[in-house]
């Protein structure tokens, strides 16, 4: 078949797509691992998403990438492409279940020598024993005959964790410790049609896993603020309310990817181990520790060469399936994640008690956030009395500066900036130690037209010369 125009004019709109993606590449960094959060807080209603015209900025991108994907994948010029990527990554296909089993198990004694926890850096157990038991499922991955005893300890670890954190919690790690599971079970198999779905498997496992984690960027923004206050790098220049949705439009998406037709999900896998590897700096050992498997699988998925395409064929190889697919995966993931924690919580949430924060990295001391940026030990109401007061101090000067210019108009503009700026303080103050839903809602309306009106605010002091 024979493109209406070349190949090659696809290429900078791919690209661009990429570049979107590559671009929130930090954000793929597992919030819980690195800030706090409190997983029964309601989550911030889906129409907040659907008014934002940056998710749907990034939605566009990517779209343009898999359509402009799916017609070269159309082409001799994918197939070329394809073959290319056979003969790069023949090395490791050729002994890629090697590979896979070694990381799997590499995985399981790096997590066994941190000691202390489930699975995940952030699902956190006082029990050794538990410690003792991811090295033995290490040991296990080694024989086809040990493998399936391996896969029933992985599912065993994700029961147990049920003890110590909620059902909706541990739906982070579902699909990939299933993922996991699964290809044990298939790859120790002597029928060779069962063990031809093992990679299969895998994919879906990652795909899911990201798909749902990456909606924790619609429905909480809050929980990562504080990183972008202690690493501000991470937006590289972008606003925060910028980057955030555009970052769970990359994860999202290049999940979506992965389940797609083979170069869609090749390429995506090349995109998401960029990302996943540029997240490995600013969040050091954590991340790397944590991402381990699915940064693997992700490189497994790059080297498949299976050309077949079992579930949905028709859909998925016509250009239209691809936004329709997309947006059956989007219907389908809101629907299941609002709709599970209103089932699970109540549409007003479930905050719990007050309770020590969850954090497994030690806090910048210049930059901090949480308890220790505040006031630890206190009860929530102190503490979140002197993060309004600090807010305060840090808008008065600004302001009393601004109000003085002797233009009025000027005046206005200036002091009003550090104004927008205390509010935006204050409702984040509420966001992460406040219980009414109501005030949520509040609190997340007045970030988004505040920083929205700063931004015009500095535009008008830009277009006059004024400094602010």
């Amino acid at each position: 078949m024979r493109l209406p125009f070349p190949p090659k004019r696809l290429l900078p709109s791919i690209g661009s797509a990429m570049l979107v993606a590559l671009a929130a590449s930090p954000a793929a960094a597992h919030v819980k691992w690195f800030a706090p959060y409190i997983v029964g807080a309601p989550p911030q209603p889906v129409s907040m998403t659907l008014g934002n015209v940056w998710f749907w900025t990034g939605i566009v991108l990517v779209l343009v990438f898999f359509v402009g994907t799916r017609l070269v994948e159309r082409s001799p010029t994918g197939e070329a492409i394809l073959q290319g990527l056979d003969r790069v990554t023949d090395p490791l296909w050729q002994r890629l279940d090697d590979f896979v089993r070694v990381v799997i198990a590499a995985f399981f004694v790096a997590i066994f020598a941190i000691g202390g926890v489930y699975l995940t850096p952030d699902l956190k157990t006082p029990a050794e024993w538990v410690s003792w038991m991811q090295l033995l499922i290490a040991a296990l991955i080694f024989s086809r005959l040990t493998q399936p005893f391996a896969a029933v300890g992985i599912i065993s670890l994700w029961l147990l964790a049920l003890r110590d954190y909620d059902i909706f919690h541990l739906l982070d790690y579902l699909a990939l410790g299933v993922g996991v599971a699964g290809y044990l079970v298939l790859e120790s198999l002597p029928n060779p049609d069962w063990r031809a779905r093992r990679f299969e498997v895998l994919r879906w496992g990652v795909a899911i896993a990201l798909m749902w984690s990456s909606l924790e960027k619609f429905a909480y923004p809050d929980w990562f603020y504080p990183l972008v206050v202690e690493k501000p790098f991470l937006t590289f220049g972008m606003p925060r309310d910028v980057f955030i949705p555009m970052a769970g439009v990359a994860e999202f998406t290049m999940g979506f990817g992965l389940i797609w037709t083979p170069l869609v999900r090749r390429l995506s896998a090349i995109a998401l181990f960029v990302i996943f590897n540029a997240a490995v700096y600013p969040f050091g050992r954590v991340d790397l520790i944590g991402h381990a498997l699915i940064m693997a699988i992700i490189v497994a998925i790059a080297a498949d060469r299976t050309r077949e395409v079992r579930f949905l064929p028709a859909a998925r190889r016509a250009l239209v399936g691809v936004p329709a697919g997309l947006a059956a995966a989007l219907v389908v993931f809101v629907t299941g994640y609002w709709g599970l924690h209103i089932a699970i919580y109540g549409t007003k949430g479930s905050v719990g008690a007050p309770a020590t924060e969850h954090l497994t990295h030690t806090p910048n001391a210049e930059q901090p956030h949480g308890a220790m940026g505040l006031n630890d030990g206190t009860p929530d109401a102190m503490t979140a009395e002197v993060a309004n007061r600090a807010a305060m101090d840090r808008m008065h000067g600004p302001m009393m500066s601004g109000i003085a210019d002797p233009d009025p108009d000027a005046a206005f503009v200036r002091g009003m900036i550090p104004h927008h700026q205390g509010a935006i303080d204050m409702a984040e103050t509420v966001l992460k130690f406040g219980r009414d839903p109501q005030n949520q809602h509040f609190a997340r309306e007045i970030i988004d037209t505040q920083t929205r009106e700063i931004a015009e605010m500095r535009a008008w002091l830009h277009q006059r010369g004024i400094a602010e």
